[in-house]
């Protein structure tokens, strides 16, 4: 019987054993100087949520990662009403919590390092390390004693996680011993406190350095790092795979963003290049014309083309794709150096068929786009910041053009950039409404359960002006007093806890049994929210995955609160 398995045949008797602890007594000895006040937990090994609850009451969102199913069963009654997500995962792969793409403040294994063999611990210490924010702290409880049962205990070292801590960057800021509070003669315990230092990345300057001190002869190396930053912020569930070094995405989807964001200008002839007879070249005959009566919006996650305009889909993205990667790819390079920043391998696809549906799975057969692991992570953590600046710098270059600045100013170019037309977000879920009305039935408020009647609105479940995100999943009826009163603020993790079965059952009855939306739903769903599967097909998931995404956008652009 391995360890895993021991602590399912026995998770009553440790239930019992770890609760007659508090939390506050077996941490009693770091909390106090090196708990955050707010933030992202990450408790691996969780066991049966006495501390995971305990930090939820703290205030502070909390993702308990637990591989042993009675434990984690018994942690998830514990913890049922407060703010922990639990995920069946562990060292040293912690797949699953890689999927979720974020950052914590505080990453805390206590009782955990001493069942890790020698053999998988530099892995697991460099996988905990690349999930801290800077700043962030990770906590490691060191149990020095033999194990008294089936479970296999490896001996432990303060000198083993320094020199682990100095390979990765981080500082050693306490080692604290403490006795063990289960009075067990043959057992003591030292606690490790690690930092990663503020911004030791390197990420920032080659970004700016993109953005801002780069050559562009066109706007090409602009517009690409604004579609990374629209897959890091909007779709981090669109990670193919995670490499030691990078993180690969499908390129087709790279390529249906580009066409997104720059179909509006090309509708406006806005000039991209400085060469204004020289066109760009991902405008074909057979891919992009053919597509020009197409609005931009089309050019999204979960629409459905068909019959000609399915095959002058697929020749776009192959244009677009080779155009990505022999132009802004290839001359993107670290600075003072000739080396890539981005790597592009384009697939040789033949496509037969009648219909092409852009989702994940169609849009990994273009090829494959690689990020690395270190410009990721800083854009799907501060996307919100950067996207402006490259705006900004997208519009100085198209008004460096002569014939843009007697056309057009700024403020039209701007509209021209924005992801979303906010007029023409919720028609498709007002509609719905409508329908089911029509029909009978009962729509309501998914907030405060009251019934709709002719004067409703239609509420991003994330704020729309903070987040442009208009998917399905995000669409929620609401009354006017509940919609005004949210505003543009996040609901509370309580309040959307509360909300729950509104919902589901919103979401069941609205999109679930027409194929076509049901398809979309959780398409864009898949896409957009982080530790969904691809096949994904089930409600409850799609909403675990919306609270750690609402758990997400809190920590990333500190929302106010309803």
């Amino acid at each position: 019987m391995n360890t895993i398995e021991f602590y399912n045949a026995q998770a009553d008797t440790f239930q019992q054993q770890y609760l007659s602890q508090t939390a506050e007594t077996v941490h009693g000895s770091w909390l106090y100087d090196f708990i955050p006040a707010s933030g992202q937990v990450l408790d691996v090994g969780a066991g049966v949520g006495r501390d995971a609850k305990w930090l939820a009451e703290l205030g502070l969102d909390v993702i308990a990662v637990e591989p042993a199913f009675g434990l984690r069963v018994h942690g998830q009654t514990l913890t049922n009403n407060h703010s922990v997500y639990w995920l069946d995962d562990q060292l040293p792969s912690l797949d699953k919590t890689y999927q979720l793409q974020t950052k914590f403040d505080l990453i805390l294994l206590s009782a955990v390092w001493m069942h890790i063999p020698a053999s998988q611990r530099e892995r697991s210490f460099r996988k905990l390390s690349n999930l801290l924010k800077p700043s962030g702290r990770l906590v490691l409880s060191l149990r020095h004693g033999e194990s008294p049962d089936a479970r296999v205990m490896h001996p432990v070292s303060v000198d083993e996680i320094s020199n682990y801590a100095q390979q990765q960057g981080l500082s050693v800021k306490a080692v604290i011993s403490d006795d063990d509070k289960l009075k067990r003669p043959d057992v003591f315990w030292e606690t490790v406190v690690l930092e990663l230092p503020d911004d030791g990345s390197g990420a920032f300057p080659t970004v700016r350095n993109i953005l801002m001190n780069d050559s562009k002869s066109s706007t090409y190396k602009l517009a690409l790092i604004r579609v990374l930053l629209r897959i890091a912020d909007g779709y981090p569930g669109s990670v193919l795979r995670r490499e030691k070094e990078c993180v690969i995405l499908p390129l087709g989807l790279v390529s249906l963003l580009w066409a997104r964001q720059y179909k509006p200008l090309l509708d406006l002839h806005v000039q991209q290049t400085s060469h204004r007879k020289k066109g760009l070249g991902f405008i074909k005959e057979q891919g992009w014309l053919k597509l020009q009566s197409r609005a931009s919006a089309d050019f999204s996650i979960g629409h459905l083309f068909v019959s000609d305009d399915a095959k002058a889909l697929d020749r776009m993205l192959k244009d677009i794709g080779a155009t990505i990667k022999n132009m802004p790819a290839k001359f993107i390079t670290l600075p003072n150096t000739d080396k890539q920043v981005f790597e592009v391998e384009v697939f040789r696809k033949t496509f037969n068929g009648d219909s092409l549906f852009t989702d994940l799975e169609t849009l990994s057969k273009y090829g494959e786009f690689s990020v690395p692991t270190k410009i990721w992570n800083l854009m799907s953590l501060y996307a919100c910041w950067i996207e402006p600046v490259a705006i900004n710098e997208w519009i100085n270059v198209m008004m460096s053009y002569e014939n843009n600045k007697a056309q057009f100013n700024e403020r039209q170019l701007f509209s021209a950039l924005t992801w979303i037309n906010p007029e023409r977000t919720t028609t498709i879920a007002r509609r719905k409404v409508e329908f089911i009305k029509l029909s009978g039935r009962s729509v309501h408020c998914v907030w405060s359960y009251s019934k709709l009647r002719d004067h409703y609105h239609i509420d991003h479940c994330l704020p729309f002006a903070r987040w442009p995100n208009n998917d399905l999943w995000n669409l929620l009826p609401t009354s006017n007093k509940s919609n005004l009163e949210k505003s543009d603020k996040l609901a509370s993790s309580q309040r959307l806890h509360d909300a729950k079965e509104n919902i589901l059952h919103w979401w069941s009855d609205a999109w679930v049994g027409n194929t076509n939306q049901e398809k979309r739903f959780y398409t864009e769903a898949t896409a957009s929210l982080p530790g969904l599967n691809h096949n994904s097909a089930n409600l409850d998931d799609v909403f675990d995955a919306l609270k750690l995404q609402h758990i997400r956008i809190k920590e990333m652009q500190q929302l106010r609160v309803w």
